[in-house]
C-alpha cells in the first residue's frame, strides 16, 4: 500500500473517495473543493493506493489556530475525515492513513490531533478508540433562527 499526499495533479484519485465519505455534495463541489486543499499549506488530503495504482483510502486533515473541542493547546492538527473503501477494510488502513496524519501535524510543531464524531455513528467511535484517541467531550449543538 503506497500512502501520498495529494496534488493538484492527483484529485481524480481523490474525488471518488472524498464523495463516498461525503454524498451530500456532488462530484464537483469534491473536485473543486479538492483544488483548495491541494493549495493549502494547512491542510492535507492523503490518498492510500494499491500496487496496481487503485485509490482505496482517504484522510483529509487541518492545522486549526482556533479552539478545538477538547485539546488543550493551539494549534491542532485536526482529522477531518478518513476514509477507507469495502474490501479494504480491517486491515490496519485506516490506521497507516492516521498516523501519516499524525507525521504531517508534527511537521507544524502540533502535539494533539483532534477529531470529531456524531454522536450516533459507532463505527468511527471505534475506530478513534482503536488509534489512541481519547474521548473527551461529548456536545449537542443547538440553534434559534432569528
Amino acid at each position: 500500500m503506497n500512502i501520498a499526499r495529494m496534488t493538484a495533479e492527483s484529485i481524480e484519485k481523490a474525488v471518488p473517495l472524498r464523495y463516498a465519505l461525503w454524498p451530500t455534495s456532488d462530484e464537483a463541489e469534491h473536485r473543486a473543493e479538492l483544488a483548495e486543499l491541494a493549495e493549502s499549506p494547512e491542510h492535507v488530503v492523503l490518498v492510500a493506493r494499491t500496487d496496481d495504482g487503485e485509490a482505496v483510502g482517504y484522510a483529509e486533515a487541518s492545522i486549526r489556530h482556533d479552539y478545538v473541542n477538547g485539546c488543550d493547546t493551539s494549534p491542532v492538527a485536526f482529522l477531518e475525515g478518513i476514509y477507507v473503501a469495502a474490501g479494504h477494510r480491517l486491515h490496519g488502513l485506516s490506521g497507516e492513513l492516521c498516523g501519516a496524519v499524525e507525521e504531517w501535524g508534527r511537521e507544524f510543531g502540533c502535539t494533539e490531533l483532534g477529531s470529531d464524531a456524531l454522536l450516533e455513528n459507532a463505527v468511527a467511535h471505534r475506530f478513534h478508540q482503536a488509534n489512541g484517541f481519547e474521548e473527551r467531550e461529548r456536545v449537542v449543538y443547538y440553534r434559534k433562527p432569528l
